[in-house]
């Protein structure tokens, strides 16, 4: 049986088994404290029995104005654990955060254009592939920057793709 909770600060010591794979972005301990602080309905864990961690999911809420939007920051489940639909029912939690709490005209995240099966799940989700961000991960690959949209984007605009590519200084930040 799979619980989905909250993430706490010390799940920071247990997440060894989710973070040790080479598509899974490992941050710094201030990086995953800042989250918590600041967005903690968008930090979430997959719990299995005896509280062994099984994946989770963090994001934030960002923009102005139609670019208000959740975004996933990473989504992740360990090797022991893929294949049981956990990544689909962390962002469907957090979509719902989005909708919910936040009223944002979309959900963004950034995957790495190499990571098909990532890809594939997220465009059977909804997603679709809105731009090409050149060489956003470490100055070597390059990223998909995926969107679906939200209720509250009814014209569905914030998934018209982008006709170029963009580098990573051309991203709006918050």
């Amino acid at each position: 049986m799979t619980t989905i909770r909250k993430f706490t600060c010390d799940d920071l010591f247990k997440f060894n088994n989710v973070n040790l794979d080479k598509l899974t972005e490992t941050y710094n301990l201030q990086f995953y404290l800042s989250y918590l602080a600041r967005w903690p309905e968008y930090f979430l864990v997959a719990e299995g029995p005896g509280a062994q961690m099984m994946g989770y999911i963090m994001g934030k809420v960002e923009g102005e104005g139609d670019l208000w939007h959740g975004h996933v920051t990473a989504v992740t489940v360990a090797p022991n654990y893929r294949r049981q639909q956990l990544a689909k029912k962390l962002m469907f939690l957090l979509e719902e955060i989005t909708e919910k709490m936040h009223n944002g005209y979309f959900v963004d995240l950034f995957v790495r254009e190499s990571n098909t099966v990532a890809i594939d799940m997220y465009k059977k989700l909804g997603y679709v592939c809105y731009r090409r961000v050149i060489k956003y991960y470490s100055g070597e690959e390059d990223a998909w920057d995926m969107r679906k949209a939200m209720r509250r984007d009814k014209e569905k605009r914030s998934m018209i793709p982008l006709d170029r590519a963009i580098h990573p200084e051309e991203l709006e930040h918050d």
